[in-house]
């Protein structure tokens, strides 16, 4: 029985990734308590000892040697010593085993119900650490549920061969999006956390990480570092701005992320429902910067205030909403990206 009990902790270790030595720990803890159930008046000497080399468990309850007993859970007088070891002698301890068969019904089912809780816990915390390692990592998720109340959906992801459900809030989900159960959708990981329940995995389709993992995944320059992506302005569901620059002479930064007619950028596009992407290139120069970042306006001047941080800016008259944007967006990702506020005005005004 206890060679098949070995076997099943060996088993589990191999099926679940559970450390056999945590579930030794379990065990012993699950038969001290049985053992105290049914014998209250037992304190600290009782011992549970998991022997895997000669596949044997044992609870032990240690006694002193004593002439005459007063505390019977606590003593033995010689004679009865003599029973177990003929040489022992006053004052030894010695360890009495306990048959394990001898437990009550309801001392052997607490037994058993903290061990399963032992592994629930352990499958939970295995569960936390493979999904809090890829936080802020892009994972491919099946949407099971849409709460018909709230909108948010839960999401079956996948992680080193760990499954789990996560939450897609409803404010997450790129505006306009209609998620039905069975899609295939990539997510990013935002947070991870510990409840009663086990672990929460927290993910949006909203947040500008998002954008950065889809084109790591779909531009090999961007994977490979070759090219950088240095900043990412987003108002999910309409418009996003990047800035790219090459490490690599060679290399033309914009057209790597754009791909052949547009294949990369479009892939991108179709898994974000349509959202409009624009790539531009980056500078360590601010007004060249800007007036990348106000594309597709045409600029005829940049100029920095002395604070640094505002640059007032020159398109030509009949760009001058194509600059500011429908609803000022267009200005708004620019000021965004680059972390300049900026003024623009028409050639005409100036």
């Amino acid at each position: 029985m206890n060679a098949e009990f070995f076997n099943a902790v060996e088993d589990i270790e191999k099926e679940k990734g559970i450390p056999r030595g945590y579930m030794y720990e379990k065990i012993e803890q699950a038969l001290l308590a049985a053992f105290r159930k049914d014998n209250p008046d037992f304190g600290e000497n009782v011992e549970v000892v998991c022997d895997e080399e000669k596949k044997r468990i044992e609870v032990l309850v240690h006694k002193t040697v004593v002439e005459s007993v007063e505390d019977p859970t606590a003593e033995i007088d010689l004679d009865a010593a003599h029973k177990i070891s003929k040489r022992c002698v006053l004052g030894d301890d010695i360890a009495i085993p306990v048959e394990t068969r001898q437990f009550g019904r309801i001392a052997a089912q607490a037994a058993k119900q903290v061990i399963i809780q032992g592994i629930r816990e352990a499958e939970r915390g295995l569960v936390y650490d493979a999904f809090n390692s890829r936080q802020h990592e892009m994972l491919t998720g099946v949407v099971n549920r849409i709460d018909p109340r709230t909108g948010s959906a839960d999401i079956k992801i996948s992680s080193q061969s760990e499954f789990a459900d996560a939450l897609l809030p409803a404010g997450e989900q790129i505006p306009g999006e209609a998620l039905r159960e069975g899609d295939r959708i990539r997510v990013y990981v935002t947070d991870v956390r510990r409840t009663p329940r086990g672990p929460q995995v927290l993910v949006s389709r909203t947040h500008p990480g998002l954008v950065r993992r889809l084109f790591e995944t779909e531009v090999p320059e961007v994977f490979d570092g070759v090219v950088e992506i240095k900043g990412i302005a987003r108002e999910a569901g309409s418009r996003t701005k990047l800035s790219v620059v090459s490490n690599d002479e060679a290399v033309d930064a914009v057209g790597a992320c754009v791909g052949p007619r547009g294949s990369r950028i479009n892939e991108i596009v179709r898994e974000l429902g349509g959202e409009k992407i624009e790539v531009v290139n980056y500078s360590e120069d601010p007004e060249l910067y800007i007036a990348a970042a106000l594309a597709p306006a045409t600029v005829i001047s940049t100029s920095m205030e002395p604070d640094g941080k505002t640059c007032r800016v020159v398109v030509p008259d009949g760009q001058l909403s194509l600059a500011i944007g429908r609803e000022g967006q267009n200005a708004r990702l620019a000021a965004k990206l680059t972390g300049c506020k900026i003024d623009i005005k028409s050639d005409l005004a100036t």
